[in-house]
């Protein structure tokens, strides 16, 4: 049986220490797990050891999250192009010539930033409810785009529930196939991290933020349209803020994707990883080296 031992690193990048999971023979080929709001690397968990029996799994906690370091918004500007400009050099200090990724909720802006940016790197993309089209934004992101349209104290402070034990709990189950599968080690990490003197700050600078992915929607459809990567997409279709629509609508930029839906919310690995798994697995092998 091949080792599937999972190793947690830390490395400096522009001054930062990002944490990250790395697993599976250095020379096979490499994927990049890109985890989401309000999460870590601790979501690939179950799907790591899947992975790193045929794959190099690299799984980073991106700035602010998990145990990379998290600044106080004075001191590091929590932006979606500076997550991004960060994983970049992440990836220049790892020397990772050629990946895949696997992008999910605010991975995927930050994912599609480095394909855009590295089209040449980039073998396949799995988005797993990793959105990238306005048809995807669900009635939840209302109150977010009124803060978008009006910066206001007021339309800011409306959204510190948005960081909430309860709306942290509500991500992981509403939806969910089969609420007992759901870990509560992982809803109670992300609150310890969501608790820290000072993150509810940086955390409401990327709702803020978000409205930038939007704005680049046109350009990552411009991407899919000239790169035609190869893509899988892994949805769970009951998902209260990615509807299943923004996963049908990749379709449109990429016919030759591959779209799979599973019967759960937005956290598809807690009820779902091994069959996403055998998923990502067959899709890995029609990849180029």
């Amino acid at each position: 049986m091949k080792n599937t031992s999972i190793h947690f690193n830390k490395v400096v990048v522009n001054g930062l220490n990002i944490f990250y999971r790395e697993a599976g023979a250095p020379d096979a080929p490499t994927i990049l797990l890109l985890h989401g709001y309000p999460t870590s690397s601790h979501m690939f968990r179950n799907l790591i050891p899947i992975l790193s029996k045929q794959y190099h799994v690299i799984a980073p906690d991106l700035p602010g999250f998990g145990y990379s370091d998290a600044p106080g918004n004075q001191d590091f500007e929590y932006t979606f192009d500076n997550l991004a400009e960060t994983m970049q050099a992440f990836i220049d200090q790892l020397d990772l010539k050629r990946f895949a990724i696997y992008i999910f909720d605010y991975g995927a802006p930050v994912g599609l930033r480095l394909a855009m940016t590295n089209p040449e790197k980039i073998t396949g993309i799995i988005s797993q409810n990793g959105n990238a089209y306005e048809e995807g934004l669900s009635n939840e992101w209302s109150p977010i785009k009124r803060y978008w349209k009006d910066a206001s104290q007021e339309n800011r402070e409306s959204l510190r529930d948005f960081v909430s034990k309860e709306a942290t709990w509500f991500q992981y189950h509403e939806g969910a196939s089969d609420p007992s599968l759901i870990a509560p080690e992982t809803y109670t990490l992300d609150q310890h991290f969501l608790d820290r003197p000072g993150n509810i700050e940086i955390q409401l600078d990327l709702v803020k933020d978000y409205r930038t992915n939007v704005e680049l929607y046109p350009r990552f459809h411009e991407y899919f349209r000239e790169y035609q990567p190869k893509l899988l997409l892994v949805w769970g279709n009951r998902d209260p803020y990615f509807l299943p629509a923004g996963a049908e609508a990749y379709k449109k930029d990429l016919p030759d994707g591959t779209l799979k839906f599973y019967n759960t919310g937005h956290f598809a690995l807690e009820t779902h990883a091994a069959e996403i798994g055998v998923d990502v697995l067959e899709f890995l092998e029609t990849l180029p080296s």
